[in-house]
């Protein structure tokens, strides 16, 4: 029985359409790609299985991000080398305004609705926690960890430790895992 590679091959990289892709690049065949054209893809990256990129996307080197995350890219959303994303994570640049004075959806009749927007950055040697939610418009900063289910709508220090709904400070992380990369 011959075995079965789960990540496209070179060929099937490029038919994608990515707006950029470096080497050593494993995706998953049971990832989805809306507007690829859009999407850059460093070197050394891998995106598993039921995954779902949307929009204007930048992953840098050196970046995993985990089964079944999805990435909502209206403006930027970039994941600088090293960063991550651990299972079930959502990354929205762009929200409905559920204040109680818009509808909500790209159903409702133009003009009904209000669209929260604002570029997310993940910088360097930063990982994001299973099941979490990254709201629009901010940055977390390098080195900066957020612990499981938790809710990110503000930007977040770096070399932190954080985590809850809303992520709070739990305490610092150490820089000398800088030591590894060089």
């Amino acid at each position: 029985m011959e075995s079965c590679n789960s990540f496209l091959s070179e060929e099937e990289l490029k038919e994608t359409g990515f707006r950029e892709y470096g080497q050593n690049v494993l995706i998953s065949r049971k990832a989805s790609f809306f507007s690829p054209k859009t999407i850059k893809i460093g070197s050394n990256v891998r995106i598993d299985d039921f995954c779902m990129l949307s929009g204007n996307i930048e992953v840098g080197s050196f970046v995993h991000i985990s089964a079944y995350s999805a990435l909502y890219g209206r403006e930027l959303i970039k994941l600088c080398d090293y960063s991550g994303v651990s299972p079930r994570v959502t990354i929205f640049s762009a929200v409905d305004d559920f204040g109680g004075d818009y509808l909500i959806g790209p159903m409702a009749p133009a003009g009904t609705t209000r669209v929260i927007s604002g570029p997310v950055t993940l910088e360097r040697f930063v990982q994001i926690g299973a099941s979490s939610v990254v709201l629009q418009n901010l940055t977390i900063k390098e080195g900066t960890v957020v612990g499981a289910m938790s809710l990110v709508n503000k930007t977040l220090e770096s070399w932190g430790v954080y985590a809850g709904i809303p992520a709070k400070f739990i305490k610092e992380r150490k820089k000398d895992l800088l030591k590894y990369v060089g």
